[in-house]
């Protein structure tokens, strides 16, 4: 995932200077004031850190740190968000972001254990500008962002067919799980199943691209380990779970392996369900929580009746 480099610049660029606004100012922003003037209002003004890069029309989720001035990660369970088509705009939606746990609980490894994810209403492609705005906190903070919607984005979205892909599998490498993952200890109830073999079976499936030692962004969070507990909480026999890794040889020096390049994967993780059908049902770019990852699976690929 890309870092913030030049939204942080802009953050310096339209503040004089990044930190806090002045606090001489208004507590409220007058009625239709633009996104810059939301902004502005006294607090703690920096730039988001986006957790999702590809977005298509329609329903759009965002994921996204909040890091104070002081480098700290903001996690209050909520934040208010705007969105607008320009800074010098007012905000045509206002809707609530709501903080997911990355990884598992107990597990509180990473520097950012908890991620804020908002579902927004963007029906055409362009470039829209989004604010975030913790709420409860005994400081206020405004994160500033940007989201790109595309026409069409490379990877498969929902209702795509799925790529038939001959992963690699316990079987295929002897049993080789060093070759197959770089998670200690390895996940071996995810490398049982290949995604072409899955389809062909027309079994609904999870599959995660995923790397867990060489996971490099602040957001990218421990998705094996999620898929692993979502596998465990729905229990079903009738729907698999798949771990791929992404680098060739498992070798971050050697780019990304044919697997993410048949599935036109840019960036990593990435995570897909794949209905019985052989459609892409729902897909996660980026860490996912175990919560979102379970209600998926459950509402797209659970069995009925």
């Amino acid at each position: 995932m890309r870092a913030v480099a030049a939204l942080t610049a802009l953050s310096c660029v339209l503040l004089a200077g990044c930190g806090g606004s002045d606090s001489g100012s208004s507590t409220e922003p007058a009625p239709g004031a633009t996104l810059e003037e939301l902004w502005r209002a006294p607090g703690d003004d920096v730039a988001v850190i986006p957790g999702t890069e590809n977005h298509e029309p329609g329903d759009v989720r965002v994921s996204f740190l909040v890091v104070d001035s002081e480098g700290a990660v903001v996690a209050l369970p909520t934040a208010k968000v705007w969105v607008s088509d320009a800074l010098d705009s007012p905000p045509f939606l206002e809707t609530e972001a709501k903080l997911e746990r990355i990884g598992l609980p107990g597990e509180d490894e990473a520097d950012a254990t908890h991620i804020y994810v908002a579902s927004l209403r963007l029906p055409r492609p362009g470039k829209f500008w989004f604010l975030a705005e913790p709420e409860g906190g005994a400081d206020k903070v405004q994160a500033l962002g940007n989201v790109i919607v595309v026409k069409n984005d490379p990877p498969p979205d929902v209702g795509d067919p799925a790529v038939a892909s001959e992963t690699p599998t316990l079987a295929s490498t002897g049993g080789n799980t060093a070759a197959l993952t770089t998670r200690t200890p390895p996940d071996r109830e995810l490398l049982r199943h290949s995604v072409a073999d899955s389809l062909e079976a027309n079994v609904p499936f999870v599959v995660t691209f995923a790397t867990p030692k060489y996971c490099s962004s602040r957001t990218c969070g421990p998705v094996v380990d999620v898929v692993e507990e979502v596998s465990r909480r729905v229990g079903s026999d009738e729907i698999r779970f798949i771990h791929v890794e992404v680098f060739e040889d498992n070798d971050p020096a050697k780019g990304y392996n044919r697997w993410l390049q048949e599935w036109k994967l840019l960036t990593e993780p990435w995570t897909f369900l794949v209905a019985a059908n052989g459609t892409i049902a729902a897909r996660f770019e980026g860490t996912v929580s175990v919560n979102e990852l379970e209600q998926a699976v459950r509402e797209k690929l659970a069995p009925t009746g």
